[in-house]
């Protein structure tokens, strides 16, 4: 399941990283498990990035550029451009919190519109590991849950855009990779909702990929599944480690809350979130 605001994995990801079972005794395996787990080391110990992402579902599609800070769960500044959705393909303005996000689409009056995700994910499943996902997350995560897996291979080294770095790839069971991404605070009754959400949509499997450049930090991480409705997929660039990150929420005067609007409002910042 790909939440797909550049952040993945469980509150937990980090400590699985450092514990996860090498396995192969001596083996390329054995290899690939001892270099993510410096990497899932070196990525954490970072605050914050500059991150510029993709991310297609079905027949929708977005890009977004801009700096994540994830010292206290995931704030970020950023433009997207989403096809297939609000907007209109136009570039927009993008905050993000753990408790919501913010989009100015420009249509006059107040021009920020205010997606909760407490109220999201009283709407739907999807919304509640988005939620966890906010206040839990760092790029790290996303190794540990490699790690975890038991099934990281590595593939080759690579360019990617002018760094020479490291692919490894693990391909999950995704009921089995939502329950491992979610944090101790995700609730059973949550999960069940999403694993059955899910199911109807015909999600099996998803591949996770990372790139780990020569500093020992993740650069490029992408994720593919399949579904009823054309697969999903998303590739993530990360840059610039460290970068200083200010986010601020715009004035109350300015924000329309979709929260208060009903469902369906909601339901349309749906697109953009998940």
């Amino acid at each position: 399941m790909m939440a797909g605001l550049t952040a993945c994995g469980g509150k937990d990801g980090g400590n699985k990283a450092a514990g996860g079972d090498a396995g192969g005794n001596g083996s390329p395996a054995q290899a690939a498990m001892a270099a993510l787990r410096t990497a899932s080391e070196k990525t954490g110990a970072e605050k914050s990035a500059k991150v510029e992402s993709t991310t297609r579902s079905g027949a929708a599609a977005r890009t977004m550029k801009g700096e994540m800070d994830w010292a206290q769960g995931v704030r970020m500044n950023a433009e997207m451009a989403a096809q297939g959705g609000l907007g209109g393909g136009k570039p927009m303005k993008v905050i993000t919190t753990p408790e919501a996000m913010f989009l100015n689409l420009n249509l006059g009056g107040k021009p920020w519109m205010k997606y909760d995700f407490d109220a999201l994910a009283k709407q739907n499943p999807t919304f509640a590991l988005v939620k966890d996902q906010m206040q839990n997350n760092n790029p790290s995560r996303s190794v540990g849950l490699v790690i975890a897996s038991g099934k990281a291979k590595k593939v080759g080294t690579e360019d990617v855009r002018g760094v020479q770095a490291t692919h490894y790839t693990a391909t999950f069971d995704v009921a089995e990779l939502t329950r491992m991404q979610a944090s101790k605070d995700f609730s059973e009754k949550d999960m069940k909702a999403l694993e059955e959400s899910l199911k109807k949509s015909g999600t099996k499997n998803e591949t996770i990929d990372l790139w780990i450049g020569p500093d020992d930090l993740l650069v490029k991480k992408t994720e593919k599944a399949q579904n009823n409705m054309g697969g999903a997929e998303s590739t993530v660039y990360y840059s610039d480690y460290g970068t200083k990150v200010t986010v601020q929420e715009p004035p109350a005067s300015q924000v329309t809350d979709t929260g208060k609007l009903g469902a369906g409002a909601g339901a349309a910042g749906g697109g953009l979130t998940a």
